[in-house]
């Protein structure tokens, strides 16, 4: 990856207490009114307050909400709320966290089972990492690349509101590969020798956040000499790093002084890290008043194998698609048929997209969302059970993470069926990538999010 330094940090004060559970937030933009609400109700010193000054996220708001951030930014540092550190740091961090039901796309062997789940710990580094463009890096340090596609009102919301604040509020989530678990040694050296310098559970998943600041020069230079010829994978913050590009960009052109803008904040994960899974985005499709399960498997003849499981409980399919060896294999539940709801699609191609996308590589084409989206929503569903005329003439999504938001929406009116998906292998994600591609939308869900306000990245 490119050059990475410690971070000048801005923090919440730790004068009266380190736990930072009531200022810390989730990224901003899992967050809506309610969970905001949530959020200052427990302190209006949240991070929230600057990091989302209007709602919906992924929006442009008006001006004043941009500026009004900024100014309770400088206040909160002009009344001790949050503080300037005196040493650039990484901050070496630990997530704890339990998962229930299906996991998948792991780095490594998870933590402990019981009734109530399966706890992990995940580690990386906070850090500050130097921007360049999207690829493979030009002096044989690393690229960084994306897997999905960024839209241009979330790019304009975050940097109206990094000019606003002149800094950066909340990290990117980027993956590289240490197979030999350099890195991992150096992590446990700093959590197992001392005290966290933050701590805090983030207020709906009830994930614990650790921190331990690391600025002495022997374990900095560690640190980078382990990490800086890898290549760099963003699993979140697509939009925020490309808004720390653009700004930067931006004061490049403008032959102003660019200081900590040629930097991004970042928290740094390795693929193998016995925490870092991924968690499967499932589907629920509408828009299709003809669609039933006969009809479905008449169209989908020659392309899929339809097989009846018994059981209505579509969280059943989550256990069906662990026990598949099929290479592609996707769980259907269809809320009309009431006495056998629950399928597994298996295709009848182990490269089903290879006539359709040609020039896509294979990796991307043995992605299982992306024939959800290519085979099964626009050579079946979109063509047979879609009524041209109707109020909108394509299919409808949702994407829930849970089998029961899946079974809630599939079981109204608005949608016809539900697809029970299976986690996206993390080497995936790393292949697509370093082809160049983007993945359809929604094809990863990594879990737990980052939290917003553990270090703050100062751009003045």
């Amino acid at each position: 990856m490119p050059d990475i330094q410690p971070i000048p940090a801005v923090t919440f004060s730790t004068q009266h207490t380190n736990d930072l559970s009531d200022r810390i937030a989730p990224p901003y933009d899992v967050l809506d009114h309610a969970s905001k609400g949530r959020l200052l109700a427990a302190s209006p010193n949240n991070i929230s307050v600057i990091d989302l000054p209007h709602l919906p996220a992924k929006t442009v708001g008006p001006d004043e909400a941009y500026l009004g951030a900024g100014n309770t930014y400088r206040q909160w540092l002009d009344q001790g709320v949050l503080v300037r550190q005196d040493t650039p740091a990484f901050f070496v961090y630990q997530q704890t966290y339990t998962v229930t039901g299906g996991v998948g796309g792991t780095g490594g062997t998870g933590g402990t089972g019981n009734s109530g789940g399966t706890t992990f710990k995940r580690r990386g580094i906070i850090a500050n990492v130097k921007v360049q463009p999207f690829g493979p890096s030009p002096d044989g340090q690393g690229g960084i690349h994306p897997h999905e596609q960024t839209f241009s009102a979330a790019k304009e919301d975050r940097l109206k509101l990094m000019r606003a604040t002149q800094a950066q509020l909340s990290p990117i989530f980027g993956l590289y590969s240490d197979p030999d678990k350099a890195i991992e040694t150096l992590l446990a050296n700093v959590i197992d020798s001392s005290q966290p310098t933050f701590t805090g559970k983030t207020q709906d998943d009830g994930v614990l956040h650790e921190t331990w600041a690391v600025d002495d020069d022997q374990r900095v230079t560690a640190f980078q000499q382990a990490i800086q010829a890898k290549d760099l994978f963003i699993a979140d913050g697509h939009h925020r790093y490309n808004t720390a590009l653009n700004h930067f960009n931006e004061l490049t052109a403008q032959n102003k002084p660019v200081g900590n803008a040629a930097y991004c904040l970042f928290v740094l994960i390795s693929m193998q890290d016995p925490g870092m899974i991924v968690l499967p985005t499932h589907r629920v499709l509408g828009n299709m008043p003809n669609f039933n399960m006969q009809a479905f498997k008449k169209a989908a003849q020659g392309k899929l194998e339809i097989t009846p499981l018994p059981g209505t409980d579509p969280a059943q399919l989550e256990q069906a698609l662990a026990d598949c060896d099929h290479p592609h294999a996707i769980g259907l539940y269809d809320p009309s048929n009431l006495n056998a709801p629950l399928s597994i699609a298996t295709t009848l191609d182990n490269d089903p997209l290879k006539t359709t996308h040609p020039n896509q590589s294979d990796a991307w084409r043995q992605l299982d969302v992306a024939i959800v989206q290519h085979l099964i929503v626009e050579q079946i569903c979109q063509p047979d059970f879609v009524a041209p005329g109707s109020s909108g003439e394509a299919v409808t999504w949702k994407f829930p993470h849970q089998i029961a938001q899946l079974k809630e929406l599939a079981d109204t009116d608005a949608y016809q069926l539900g697809l029970v998906l299976r986690a996206t292998p993390l080497d995936s994600v790393r292949q697509v990538s370093e082809a160049g591609e983007l993945m359809p939308q929604k094809s990863t869900f990594f879990y737990p999010k980052l939290a917003t306000g553990l270090a703050i990245n100062p751009l003045d």
